[in-house]
């Protein structure tokens, strides 16, 4: 597949799915905000205690209980699914965790017009986790980019894919609000209309993978060959758990405090709306775009290990900013520090993927994202745990505790590095599908008889002049007994 056609049919997926997210991601803060408000009101009022507080612990504890399902439950069914996109079912990995959003979304409608308690929405996380969610859809779409693309045009492919992400969703997050506040004008129960709208979108994604995605990755068995690259297998190693190492350091330092980012928009000191929440959700979304111009501009001048210091520098910036934020405005400050927050993960998935076989790609990738979501898991529960207790006297230092985090990440990098640069340990020697297998052969053939021909003409010389060739000693010949072996 060329890249023009893999990218026409990968890019609107990966669109439609954003987009659909993203609505859903920013709406859902808003309805669990205000079942909580109106479930607590009662409650602190027969108890004489502060209404805000208690409702500020229930969305916390909530959230904390969500995000551990969606992390944990895609684990084995993740494995299972990149297992079987390896063995040539490429397209499972993708089309599972959309049916999984489909039927996650069903309940949460449900939980929304038949007015259910708020925990159904955990049979939602539930549902999602158990078909892959989207940490095994992002991992299958990148393993069909990197069996399509070559090691030089890799990173730059999955960062326009992750461009694509970021643009719908700045799109999905700036419509939710009005969406949010439209649904209550036409008198339905808030956020139905956005659940409906995602419902949508998942089946057109659905549809648009059963019959559009061209998915011609080959398998190893038949015309997919690599060989592997003569280099010292310990070092092979060795930077692979280095890649890995940072990547999931960095991801535990992002994603969780983006979790706890949520709960800081809709508490004090910003208290923000669904609109401001929305907005708010967009200027992250934007960052990916300023990550993708900035790879793409500085790539000419520096390495990829080097870009990926620069992305965690900023994201360790932005975050020990984030926690002395107080206003919008500083906020929106502390947003334009994170301009290339977003640059590392595309990068070291790329570099990952040149360290192993292709038949390797699935499970890597995916078993990548699955390790990201499990130190997410960990994490979570202690950011909100110190966010908890840290409200009322200082709600950002579990900022702070991010930017350190992003620190100790960039260390790995370093040493890969000082040691020089990262190389491919494979190199493909037959990639294009399109070429005619008997060319190959047909080549293999001339060489085997070049070499018997070269045999006979050693032997008739006994071993002095072979074919116009002078062998001048024993040392000679013995090279020449070796390239026959």
């Amino acid at each position: 597949m060329s890249e023009s056609n893999l990218r026409w049919s990968i890019l609107p997926l990966v669109a439609g799915v954003q987009l659909s997210n993203s609505l859903y991601s920013t709406a859902l803060p808003m309805v669990v905000k205000e079942r909580c408000i109106n479930t607590t009101t009662t409650t602190t009022t027969n108890n004489n205690t502060t209404s805000t507080d208690s409702w500020q612990s229930a969305v916390s504890d909530f959230y904390m209980t969500y995000k551990i399902l969606k992390q944990l439950l895609p684990i084995v069914p993740g494995l299972a699914l990149a297992w079987l996109g390896d063995r040539g079912w490429r397209r499972a990995p993708i089309l599972v965790p959309l049916v999984g959003f489909i039927l996650s979304r069903l309940v949460t409608l449900l939980v929304l017009s038949l007015d259910w308690p708020l925990e159904v929405l955990w049979v939602d996380g539930a549902l999602s986790g158990l078909c892959g969610g989207f940490v095994v859809f992002w991992g299958g779409t990148m393993a069909l980019l990197s069996l399509n693309s070559s090691d030089k045009e890799r990173s730059s492919l999955m960062m326009r894919a992750e461009l694509t992400n970021g643009m719908a969703g700045v799109v999905g997050c700036v419509a939710s609000g009005h969406l949010f506040d439209l649904t209550a004008a036409v008198g339905w129960s808030p956020g139905v209309m956005i659940v409906v709208a995602c419902l949508v979108l998942h089946a057109l994604c659905v549809l648009h993978v059963v019959f559009c995605l061209q998915v011609h990755a080959p398998r190893d068995c038949e015309y997919q060959k690599e060989l592997k690259a003569e280099s010292d297998q310990r070092i092979q190693v060795v930077t692979m758990v280095l890649l890995w190492l940072a990547g999931v350091l960095y991801d535990a330092a992002a994603s969780s405090s983006k979790n706890i980012l949520v709960l800081f928009q809709l508490m004090e000191p910003l208290h923000w709306n669904v609109t401001q929440v929305g907005y708010g959700d967009a200027s992250g979304f934007l960052v990916i775009i300023t990550s993708f111009l900035g790879a793409t501009v500085m790539s000419r001048w520096v390495s990829d290990l080097s870009l990926i210091t620069i992305g965690m520098l900023s994201y360790a910036a932005g975050m020990l900013l984030m926690a002395f934020v107080t206003t919008t405005y500083m906020f929106y400050i502390a947003r334009t520090l994170t301009l290339f927050s977003l640059m590392p993960m595309p990068i070291i998935q790329s570099l990952l993927s040149q360290q192993v076989h292709g038949s390797s790609y699935g499970i890597v990738l995916t078993s990548l994202q699955l390790c990201r979501k499990i130190s997410s898991a960990v994490t979570n529960p202690l950011y909100v745990l110190i966010y908890k207790h840290t409200l009322n006297w200082f709600p950002g230092i579990v900022f702070i505790i991010s930017s350190i985090i992003a620190i100790v990440a960039i260390i790995p990098i370093r040493i890969l590095d000082s040691g020089g640069a990262v190389s491919s340990s494979y190199q493909r020697v037959y990639e294009d599908e399109d070429t005619d297998k008997d060319d190959l052969v047909q080549l293999t053939n001339d060489c085997t008889d070049d070499i018997n021909h070269f045999d006979k003409q050693f032997k008739v010389s006994g071993g002095k002049e072979t074919g116009g060739m002078c062998l001048q000693d024993d040392n000679d010949t013995e090279i020449y007994k070796k390239m026959k072996i």
